[in-house]
């Protein structure tokens, strides 16, 4: 539970808080479990402070400082967290579905079994982030930074990633399920047994990325560029070729049944 002071505190004002935490730097501040749905936070240095299975449902979050903040089992549905700094923060098993982090920064944060459901990433930091088994169901990341970002077994289908920054990114495992990857740069980004059924890869960037035993039935990848992809036992039935560049690419036990433009 919250310490009754902090909460106390928090609630003062910006001004309170702020000269109470840099008269105070030894002490962390204890906000777990605490209700600030709807409150106004905006710019809130919030930065390793311990909101675990805390309510932020609702909360204006703008700008706010939350680096290497415990937010773990936390609610933030449909918090508004823009140009919110996040890096390293954990919010393993919180509920982030609706929320708004459009330019806000998610480097290296714990994200493991969140729910991200229909959340707006366009712009977001999100590089070396953990994503493992996170659900990102129908979340805009368009323009996001997800390089060497960890997305094993994470649900992105009906996801926009156009033009989002997925290199060297695991993505193993993990179901893209009619998703939007139009010019997304998937360079040496590992796609083992990946579902990218219906998926859209139009001028997709897939040079040296690991295709093998994924699904990639009925994609569009036409203009694609795949030289020196893995794509050993991938399914492409049906999958649209037009324009793709395969020079080089491991080809080795591919279904290319009723594949199109395909030569």
């Amino acid at each position: 539970m919250a310490n009754r002071e902090h909460l106390a505190l928090l609630k003062a004002g910006a001004v309170t808080w702020i000269e109470w935490r840099q008269k105070n730097h030894q002490i962390e501040p204890d906000l777990s479990a605490a209700n600030l749905q709807g409150d106004n936070l905006r710019g809130a240095n919030l930065q390793e402070v311990n909101l675990r299975k805390v309510n932020l449902s609702n909360a204006l979050l703008v700008r706010a400082n939350l680096s290497g903040a415990d937010l773990s089992s936390a609610n933030l549905y449909k918090a508004f967290l823009v140009e919110a700094n996040l890096s390293a923060a954990n919010f393993s098993v919180a509920n982030l579905s609706g929320a708004i982090l459009t330019q806000a920064d998610l480097s290296h944060a714990n994200l493991i079994g969140a729910d991200l459901s229909e959340v707006d990433l366009r712009g977001a930091a999100i590089a070396s982030a953990n994503l493992i088994g996170t659900d990102l169901r129908g979340a805009n990341l368009r323009d996001a930074d997800l390089g060497a970002a960890k997305l094993i077994r994470t649900n992105l289908s009906f996801a926009n990633l156009i033009e989002a920054n997925l290199i060297a990114a695991d993505l193993s495992e993990a179901s893209l399920y009619e998703a939007e990857l139009l010019g997304t740069y998937l360079y040496k980004a590992d796609l083992y047994k990946a579902n990218l059924n219906k998926a859209h890869l139009t001028g997709a960037y897939l040079l040296r990325a690991n295709l093998s035993e994924a699904d990639l039935s009925q994609a569009d990848l036409s203009w694609a560029n795949l030289r020196n992809a893995n794509l050993a036992g991938a399914n492409l039935r049906g999958a649209n070729l037009r324009g793709a560049d395969l020079r080089g690419a491991n080809l080795n036990g591919v279904n290319l049944q009723e594949a199109i433009n395909y030569a």
